[in-house]
């Protein structure tokens, strides 16, 4: 369940309405050391274009010799690479690795509608693929169900993009939120203050001029959301806090020395947080990459923001910071 996804689906939708030929090309079975999981996407269009990816390249272009030199199938199919070592050289999987996916003709985009509204609702979509009769229906999908394949039926996850809440708008938050941008993260940036908000110009992200923890509740945060309060300003940061603790978002950080969490923590004490609601908070923010200027520390609190993310364990950190045990925060 990979939000770059929804990109190639955006794409694939374009191109279809644009009046090419579209085909859809899914990993469902990878062994060895294949470098895509199951459920990784692909679209190539009719005359070769491609977006997304299935491997390391050596497999896109295959397929793309195929549609050119006429290979343009009907119903969805399975195709198999890297059976002998050979050919798993030849395509780029290495030691050995092999991958079968299932190539299949964009005939409808009202189901990419679907998908593309559902996820930006913040929903999880599965979507069932029929390989006898090429049929397609959307369901719900739970959080932690992942990419299935029986032989007959394929069942793909889609879920909403990454969304990154940054409260603070000084140079810090510029710099994060262009690194977040790369990282395919939604981007929203909250400052009531107006002496900020007017100098505000990140292409790609939406601003907010709201009291922080209004936002906070009007965002219903979930499972995708982190919030990252970096206004060094108690009276902002510690408003968010008190809402984004209490929610289900992956991530909640603050900028400020070990001391100043310490203070922190003692003030969030005197709020309706219960004790493990505020273990929550990750302080001082960021991996202690030993930062200095605002593009360093942004790269250690994105790097912070992945790894919790990722489910991976926080060994770089100051001793002494308040961190919370790292967990899968969603597949």
């Amino acid at each position: 369940m990979d939000s770059l996804d929804l990109r190639v689906l955006e794409q694939a939708r374009l191109w279809k309405r644009q009046g090419h030929p579209v085909w859809l090309v899914t990993v469902i079975e990878t062994w060895g050391s294949a470098p895509r999981p199951p459920g990784a996407l692909l679209a190539m269009r009719g005359d070769g274009q491609i977006v997304g990816s299935v491997s390391g390249g050596c497999v896109e272009d295959d397929l793309i010799g195929r549609v050119r030199s006429g290979e343009r199938v009907a119903k969805p199919s399975v195709i198999h690479y890297g059976v002998s070592k050979e050919e798993a050289a030849r395509f780029g999987l290495p030691c050995g690795g092999n991958l079968r996916l299932v190539q299949e003709p964009l005939l409808d985009t009202g189901w990419v509608d679907e998908v593309l509204e559902r996820t930006a609702r913040h929903e999880i979509v599965a979507r069932c693929v029929s390989l006898e009769t090429g049929s397609v229906s959307l369901q719900p999908g739970a959080r932690g169900e992942i990419f299935s394949f029986d032989g007959r039926n394929m069942r793909a996850l889609f879920g909403p993009r990454w969304r990154l809440l940054i409260i603070g708008a000084g140079q810090l938050s510029r710099a994060v939120s262009q690194m977040a941008l790369m990282l395919d993260f939604e981007v929203i940036c909250c400052d009531p203050r107006q002496e900020y908000h007017l100098s505000w110009d990140v292409p790609g992200t939406v601003f907010s001029k709201q009291m922080p923890d209004d936002l906070v509740q009007a965002l219903q945060l979930d499972p995708h959301s982190a919030v990252v309060a970096l206004t060094h300003d108690p009276k902002l940061d510690d408003l968010v806090l008190l809402e984004a603790l209490k929610s289900p978002a992956f991530y909640v950080g603050a900028l400020g020395s070990r001391g100043n969490t310490a203070k922190r923590k003692e003030r969030l004490k005197l709020f309706d947080l219960s004790e493990a609601e505020i273990g929550r908070l990750h302080g001082p923010i960021g991996l202690d990459l030993g930062a200095r200027t605002p593009a360093e520390i942004a790269v250690s609190i994105m790097a912070e923001v992945i790894a919790v993310r990722n489910g991976t364990a926080l060994l770089q950190k100051k001793l002494g910071s308040l961190m919370p045990e790292c967990a899968v925060a969603a597949p």
